[in-house]
């Protein structure tokens, strides 16, 4: 994703990017760890923590989707850095947007796979597009898992980014998304 224009309030993110980044963030951390958790609940309680889990990681692949379009549609600021620190910058985040559309597409096949359509928030059934297929279930939910830990070390590279920014440099980079 390009650099190709400041966005109105000059070093910052647009506003609705703002938003959907501290929104995504907020759902991550909530649904990363609800999903790590199910393996230890109770029976009784098991397929609520599902549900919840599901629920907001099909959010998050929506969400996902409209601050894709709206990255596209909106820019960034302009940023001066070294090559290399452009680059690594680049990389983790382009990394960061394909795995938070992997890991909710590949939980919600895996679902699927399993034979459990996603009933989002006990609201309405989301249609399936593969139904109960045994054979590649497996699979889709070794990606999804594979998935969350890739999207956690990214997490932390992000972090350790911003950490570096803010503390050792004392650069604006972390106000452009606040």
């Amino acid at each position: 994703m390009s650099e190709v224009q400041l966005t109105a309030e000059g070093e910052r993110y647009a506003g609705r990017l703002r938003v959907l980044h501290w929104l995504i963030a907020g759902l991550v951390l909530a649904t990363w760890p609800l999903g790590l958790m199910i393996g230890f609940v109770k029976d009784d309680v098991k397929l609520d923590f599902y549900l919840v889990h599901e629920s907001l990681g099909f959010l998050v692949l929506w969400l996902m989707l409209l601050r894709i379009g709206t990255r596209l549609t909106s820019g960034a600021p302009l940023v001066e850095a070294p090559p290399l620190e452009m680059a690594a910058a680049h990389l983790v985040h382009g990394l960061l947007y394909i795995f938070l559309i992997v890991m909710p597409v590949s939980g919600f096949l895996a679902t699927n796979a399993h034979g459990f359509p996603l009933n989002w928030f006990g609201l309405f059934t989301v249609w399936s597009p593969i139904g109960k297929s045994p054979d590649i279930a497996g699979t889709l939910s070794a990606i999804h898992e594979w998935s969350a830990w890739i999207l956690l070390a990214l997490f932390a590279l992000h972090f350790a980014a911003v950490i570096f920014h803010h503390v050792i440099r004392r650069d604006r980079t972390l106000y452009r998304i606040l």
